[in-house]
């Protein structure tokens, strides 16, 4: 029996080669002898492959895996990219906590600002023209605004799809909308937790600050409730005294 060209030592790793045997081919030898380290093996063990190399970290991988292990890899990715957007920055739209301010674009083409109501209570409604429950509250923020809009509420609605500006404008005339309507953008979304549901209202009372919020389509009772606690609060001390002297000082002159 002739040695197998390049088989291998499997205690030291090296070739084995037909030099390596010590008999002739006619007599074939009753083992084999390791040119390297001098450890022997019969020779059915070269034949079976047995002293085959162990396969190395440089050896062939399978291509599938590669593929597999690059769309797991782009996944985790997309979702952690995505996941760290909606987990930071912490949302600062809370209950008792400053509104926060934006400025955004009404559908007569004027910008209104947030802060610009300091002083009213304030509904702020994210909503969206797709949104079936909207359709179902809007007619309650109508009567609402006529309601207590002489008390000082004001409804602001921001419209939170992508609809263009002229379909965002037949919705509001065919709702008989009587307040004004914003086109939303998402950092504004953001700023408010991310508007995980529509409708979603924040009241926020005449201090500036969030007195509640409802996410969902709840009932008019609730919104009445809510309207009415948002009312009930006071202008910022700093403000009230800002404006009794602009009123008073003219009069002192």
């Amino acid at each position: 029996m002739k040695i197998e060209e390049f088989q291998f030592c499997p205690k030291c790793g090296a070739a084995l080669s037909p030099s390596a045997g010590v008999t002739p081919e006619s007599a074939p030898p009753t083992t084999v002898a390791c040119g390297a380290c001098g450890a022997t093996f019969h020779p059915s063990e070269v034949a079976s492959g047995a002293l085959a190399p162990p396969p190395t970290a440089g050896g062939k991988r399978n291509p599938l895996a590669l593929v597999a292990v690059a769309v797991i890899a782009a996944a985790m990715l997309y979702f952690g990219f995505h996941a760290a957007r909606r987990s930071g920055p912490t949302p600062v739209a809370t209950k008792s906590s400053p509104a926060p301010d934006f400025t955004l674009e009404s559908l007569d083409g004027k910008s209104m600002r947030l802060s610009d109501l300091r002083g009213k209570a304030v509904l702020l409604n994210f909503w969206a023209t797709w949104c079936g429950p909207c359709k179902i509250e809007t007619p309650w923020l109508v009567e609402l605004q006529n309601q207590y809009g002489a008390q000082g509420l004001q409804v602001i609605g921001v419209a939170m799809d992508d609809s263009g500006k002229d379909d965002i404008a037949k919705f509001a005339k065919d709702m008989g909308v009587n307040y004004p309507v914003l086109l939303g953008k998402e950092a504004v979304g953001d700023a408010y937790g991310g508007v995980p549901a529509l409708p979603e209202s924040f009241f926020i009372g005449r201090d500036g600050k969030i007195v509640d919020k409802i996410i969902g389509l709840k009932g008019r009772s609730e919104i009445e409730d809510s309207i009415k606690r948002a009312l009930d609060t006071e202008a910022a001390k700093s403000e009230a005294s800002a404006q009794t002297t602009h009123e008073i000082g003219p009069a002192q002159k």
